[in-house]
């Protein structure tokens, strides 16, 4: 599988580089999160405003299989076998509530959900895809509550055709706006939504299922 060899659209609409993207570490090597109130999402959202200002960046880029401090904030993270999920399997784009979303590529409309509770998705969208010969599906969580109802499942989206945009909170899931993109291979059943982050022990089964986002996104900074 040659990813190089496809002419991705870029999902913000242009391509996050250096000039306007930074990397924001939320991995438990950064001090700041052992004294930031990560529950109070007024708060966190300030930090990570501040933290794209100081930067001159328009967004904030993390962290494919980065072991996360931030998911201590919700139980949604908690297995049924009490082992911490914390180790993320999307990439999240961190920018101002209403920033526009694209098509990557062709695809149709697999599910819309909104998944409800503090810490989750919120409304999520998740499309589906031809690529190598095999269904690729991509995931986009934290939107716009209404951009669920501007879609229909089983509806054709065209390589560049705005699909949604980054939602406010505490409408998205109560998260400082952002965009969680996931590919995935297998749903495993799934509908309308898929783990985002994983324990340490299922490192090896997700990153199986859930290849690199960057392979679409290609970041120079991830």
């Amino acid at each position: 599988m040659n990813w190089n060899e496809i002419d991705f659209f870029p999902v913000m609409g242009e391509k996050l580089t250096a000039e306007n993207t930074s990397k924001l570490d939320f991995s438990p090597s950064n001090p700041d999160l052992e004294i930031l109130d990560l529950a109070d999402t007024a708060a966190f959202d300030e930090y990570v405003t501040h933290q794209l200002k100081s930067s001159g960046s328009k967004y904030g880029v993390g962290g494919y299989l980065e072991q996360r401090a931030i998911y201590r904030r919700s139980a949604v993270f908690a297995t049924a076998e009490a082992d911490f999920r914390n180790i993320h399997l999307g990439i999240d784009i961190w920018t101002a509530a209403g920033a526009p979303i694209f098509a990557p590529m062709d695809g149709r409309v697999h599910n819309l959900q909104d998944n409800i509770g503090f810490g989750n998705y919120g409304a999520t969208i998740i499309l589906e895809h031809e690529l190598f010969g095999k269904t690729l599906y991509s995931l986009y969580g934290h939107l716009f509550l209404s951009d669920l109802a501007e879609l229909e499942i089983g509806q054709e989206v065209k390589t560049g055709e705005l699909i949604a945009h980054v939602g406010p909170f505490p409408e998205n899931g109560d998260w400082p706006p952002h965009l969680h993109f996931q590919l995935i291979w297998d749903l495993m059943e799934n509908v309308g939504d898929f783990p985002g982050v994983c324990s340490q022990r299922e490192v090896e089964k997700y990153q199986a299922i859930c290849p690199d986002p960057n392979l679409i996104l290609r970041s120079e900074l991830l």
